[in-house]
């Protein structure tokens, strides 16, 4: 489902691959107070899995965020990408073939979440998607027009289970996925 025009007006400072700008905010009081804002509009993120061989399909891909902080560039996490006025399930799943290489079927939904809503306007939907080794159609890697360069990864379910568990799990979107998962489906977790 595309987002409807913003309800919140924008002074826009910044135009590009992300707007920024600053936003009047109402307060319970009455009175208004101005907060910047980023908006590169809504994304979906699904976590495929495989329940046979249990794994998840991540991908890796370099990301400012940690760069910024001085840790490594490559991050792995669940396929993602924007809505671009698309629907949340089809950005889904054209976003798992794009990036990963896999075919998904059907999505099941998680959740519709904000990423950072102090200063972010994203909007995350997010989704599980069980496949199987005929569902790996391509090799991924994403588009290089958009400069990306991706790797896709199996990765044992129990490892990643084990990362969210003692906090090692940077992703937050992936971390949720996985959580979900476990809460849903704990026989995948089980020795």
């Amino acid at each position: 489902m595309s987002a409807p025009p913003p309800a919140l007006p924008l002074r826009v400072i910044h135009r590009g691959w992300n707007t920024f700008g600053i936003a009047t905010l109402t307060q319970p009081d009455g009175s208004t107070v101005q907060r910047a804002l980023e908006d590169h509009g809504e994304a979906a993120c699904v976590l495929p899995y495989d329940p046979e061989r249990r794994v998840a399909l991540l991908v890796r891909q370099a990301r400012v965020g940690p760069a910024f902080w001085g840790e490594p560039a490559a991050f792995d996490e669940a396929p993602a990408g924007g809505l671009d006025g698309g629907e949340a399930e089809a950005t889904a799943i054209r976003e798992a073939l794009e990036e990963a290489g896999i075919r998904l079927a059907r999505l099941e939904p998680v959740a519709r979440a904000y990423s950072m809503p102090s200063v972010s306007s994203e909007r995350l939907w997010l989704y599980l998607a069980r496949y199987g080794q005929a569902d790996r159609v391509g090799p991924g890697g994403g588009l290089p027009h958009e400069g990306e360069q991706v790797l896709a990864l199996e990765v044992p379910l129990d490892a990643l289970a084990d990362q969210a568990r003692s906090g090692r799990l940077p992703d937050l979107k992936t971390l949720v996925l996985i959580q979900a998962l476990m809460l849903r489906r704990p026989e995948l977790f089980a020795a």
